[in-house]
């Protein structure tokens, strides 16, 4: 044991623990998972109640400031998001999937709020037409290419977890 590097030895030290004196930065990833599925889970029920509240308070209208700020801005992220996930799989980076899964989201966000806040007329058709024709198709591509990229990079899937999870 004295050739052994320090680092192994702090580790297999740790390692003959019992789990309760570990502390919280030494548990294991499982644990650490479970709590955060735990305040993911908690948050997401919590805000069940908070969607009711404000079914009930947020005026129908109002005025907003900054509109066209905000609208721009989405839109840049978005170029953003498309030329980088473009430009990552090119290069067959497996940065491409997390890429693509959040310009995915965001292009379902600005489909919604494209066609909830239109006024209307051909405002709407317009807002439709394009979450029809472009950013819905254009998020489910993403979608799928964030899948194939992080299972083609070693990213496990569901199904092989669950199959090694039952051999063990």
């Amino acid at each position: 044991m004295a050739l052994v590097a320090p680092q192994i030895r702090a580790r297999q030290t740790r390692q003959t623990r019992s789990p309760r004196a570990l502390s919280p930065r030494t548990r294991s990833p499982q644990a650490r998972t479970g709590r955060l599925a735990a305040v993911f889970t908690g948050a997401g029920v919590a805000l069940v109640p908070w969607v009711l509240v404000l079914a009930r308070t947020v005026p129908q209208t109002t005025e907003v400031s900054h509109w066209a700020t905000a609208w721009i801005g989405l839109d840049l992220v978005l170029a953003a998001g498309l030329t980088g996930t473009g430009a990552l799989l090119r290069k067959r980076d497996p940065r491409a999937s997390p890429l693509a899964a959040a310009t995915a989201a965001l292009l379902l966000m600005d489909a919604w709020f494209d066609v909830t806040t239109s006024a209307g007329g051909d405002g709407q058709a317009t807002a439709l037409l394009l979450a029809a024709g472009a950013e819905l198709p254009l998020a489910v591509a993403l979608a799928v290419v964030a899948a194939r990229t992080a299972r083609d990079h070693g990213a496990p899937s569901r199904a092989g977890q669950c199959l090694r999870s039952r051999a063990e």
